[in-house]
């Protein structure tokens, strides 16, 4: 092992670049700094005078339960004596390990961190021993910390939760990556740049503070441009109505199949999540596969539609929808896609078609990262008790809807270290840019939720799981009941979903009373879903045996395929019923005629 880094070592700006040249750039940076700072106090004037909204969640409920926690700790001196007398003993073994390695960097670190965490990736924190110290002491914190929350004793599983989720919000922030003083990597910059990087960072930082949105901005060249190169898939929009337009794509070959397909995306995401870049478009590779491609764009709501609910999208989006595709095909059957809170609509759509007595068009219906059964909530679980319903109520009530800005903070604090603290340092320490990424340019560009939306939402299908018992969520009269739909379902998940995760999804089999498939894609729940074949990337699980009655037998049982996981499973589409091929459907050759460009006018309403 190497010895630190020390500051001679690096190259002095001085030494790189010409004096004036390092001045001139330096100037610069002040007088950026000076401006922004301007734009920074107008900005806050200008809050001050706004009169403030309740917030969407209970603060003082955080508070409450880390009393608790500290209480109950406080109740049991003794049992907290035993365990801080390990933790001397722990340290120890760091030191003498951190040691061992300035000599012979072959031996293993005492703490190692997760495949997952990129956080240590940089190999000076492995390199030198000041570095490495520094990490493992941090890593030791981090669990003996959560030792404590895990045993604290007569503490409910409730609270308990709450503490376990915002202690490692807390860990994570205090990160040595997120402080310019023990980030390695920083400081090489910091002296490579003669402290350039730090002013460009506070720069964007004072760009961040003046939004005053409380979110870190994702800094990129901007190289992506809606309807030029993502959401560019040729089309048209053949119908809309207050809630959604929907989306006919070109025809890319001779012939189609007879099936049209409609997907159905989240609410709380713009559609064109699915229609990326053309080369990792999942509906442009529909397209290019010989389908007919319809797509939802829903609306991004202000408080004029504070008042659509469960019932409106259900009625005005996939029902609306399939009506819409039959009038524009004139076929009788057709399959239908879904994605996340889509898929969630999807399925409350076909037990409304069976209870209704409607006839369901529906042939095959994949749900791709949906929950139906939310007995597990996973990290979500913090935010959904009385205090913070209660709390969101008041907000909604005087706004609204949810702001997109309150849901991206939301997703972002399930995944911090990747969302929040990752762009800090990149952003903020080492004054860059990241790379361009059109998932990300999506991911910025959010979408609010309605109020009554939300509301009910929350209530009927999240808090109080009404979807998955027979009878229990009520639509226009018509009480679901998922056993009645006997259409053929897919689900398909990703192995390493934050949102959906997969083993709470593939309960969702049992709900069904047809057949049903199950698949599970690699990475998470955005990006796994990103699966072109031509990338080959992620790979796949299948079990071709009788579907197991639990998500861990399933995975016993499967075999992991490499690849994509898209021609596996329209293969399975294109399998089900009857289908055959007919001349390609030009836009606009049925009873609906287009009234735009795709990707239309919704999905280019800023938040």
């Amino acid at each position: 092992m190497t010895k630190p880094l020390p500051p001679q070592e690096a190259s002095q700006p001085q030494q790189d670049a010409a004096p004036f040249a390092y001045a001139t750039n330096l100037a610069s940076q002040l007088g950026d700094i000076s401006a922004k700072s301007k734009s920074l106090l107008a900005a806050t004037l200008e809050n001050l005078g706004r009169a403030t909204e309740p917030l969407p969640y209970d603060p003082m409920d955080i508070a409450q339960a880390f009393t608790a926690f500290g209480m109950a700790w406080m109740k049991a001196p003794m049992q907290l004596m035993q365990a801080q007398a390990q933790w001397p003993v722990e340290y120890a073994k760091i030191w003498r390990n951190v040691w061992q390695r300035s000599a012979d960097h072959d031996i293993e670190p005492h703490l190692k961190t997760a495949n997952s965490d990129r956080r240590f990736r940089s190999d000076s924190w492995n390199n030198y021993p000041a570095f490495d110290l520094i990490k493992q002491t941090y890593l030791l914190i981090g669990q003996q910390l959560q030792s404590l929350v895990e045993d604290a004793p007569n503490l409910d599983s409730e609270t308990r939760a709450k503490v376990d989720f915002f202690l490692r919000q807390y860990l994570s922030l205090a990160s040595p990556t997120n402080f310019a003083a023990t980030n390695p990597d920083v400081l090489r910059k910091t002296f490579e740049t003669g402290g350039l990087n730090l002013l460009s960072g506070l720069g964007h930082m004072l760009d961040d503070m003046a939004r005053g949105d409380g979110l870190i901005k994702h800094r990129a060249p901007p190289v992506f441009e809606l309807g030029v190169n993502v959401a560019a898939t040729p089309g048209s929009v053949i119908y809309q109505n207050d809630l959604m337009q929907l989306i006919q794509y070109n025809p890319s070959t001779e012939t189609v199949h007879e099936r049209p397909l409609l997907f159905v995306p989240p609410i709380v995401n713009k559609y064109y999540h699915f229609d990326l870049q053309p080369k990792s478009s999942f509906l442009k590779w529909l397209v290019d596969q010989g389908h007919t491609v319809f797509v939802i764009s829903w609306v991004n709501p202000g408080p004029e539609l504070a008042h659509k609910g469960l019932e409106d999208y259900i009625k005005e989006g996939p029902l609306a929808a399939l009506e819409a595709v039959e009038l524009a095909t004139g076929a009788q059957k057709i399959d239908i896609a879904s994605f996340c809170i889509g898929g969630t609509l999807t399925a409350a759509t076909l037990a409304y078609l069976e209870g209704s007595g409607k006839r369901n068009p529906v042939a095959s219906a994949t749900l791709i990262a949906t929950l139906l059964d939310f007995s597990s909530l996973g990290e979500f679980s913090v935010f959904l008790n009385e205090r913070h319903r209660a709390a969101l109520k008041k907000h909604l009530d005087q706004k609204g809807y949810l702001g997109s800005e309150d849901l991206t903070r939301l997703f972002a604090t399930v995944r911090a270290n990747d969302q929040i603290w990752s762009p800090l340092v990149t952003h903020y320490l080492m004054g860059e840019e990241a790379p361009p990424s059109d998932l990300l340019f999506w991911f910025a560009d959010g979408a609010h939720i309605s109020r009554d939306m939300l509301d009910q939402y929350t209530t009927q299908i999240v808090q109080g799981n009404r979807l998955r018992e027979p009878g229990g969520l009520v639509i226009d009269g018509v009480a679901l009941d998922l056993k009645k739909i006997k259409t053929p379902i897919h689900i398909v998940s990703m192995k390493d979903d934050h949102v959906a995760e997969w083993q709470n999804t593939f309960n969702g089999l049992s709900l069904f009373g047809g057949e049903t498939q199950f698949l599970l894609g690699g990475s998470g729940h955005n990006a796994g879903t990103l699966s072109a074949p031509a990338a080959g990337k992620h790979g796949y699980w299948v079990n071709a045996k009788k579907t197991p009655k639990t998500a861990e037998a399933w995975f016993e049982g499967a075999e992991k395929q490499p690849g994509s996981w898209w021609p596996h499973w329209l293969k399975w589409v294109e399998s089900v019923g009857t289908d055959k091929m007919v001349p390609a459907r030009k836009v606009g050759a049925g009873k609906l005629k287009p009234i735009e460009p795709a990707p239309g006018s919704y999905v280019r309403v800023k938040a």
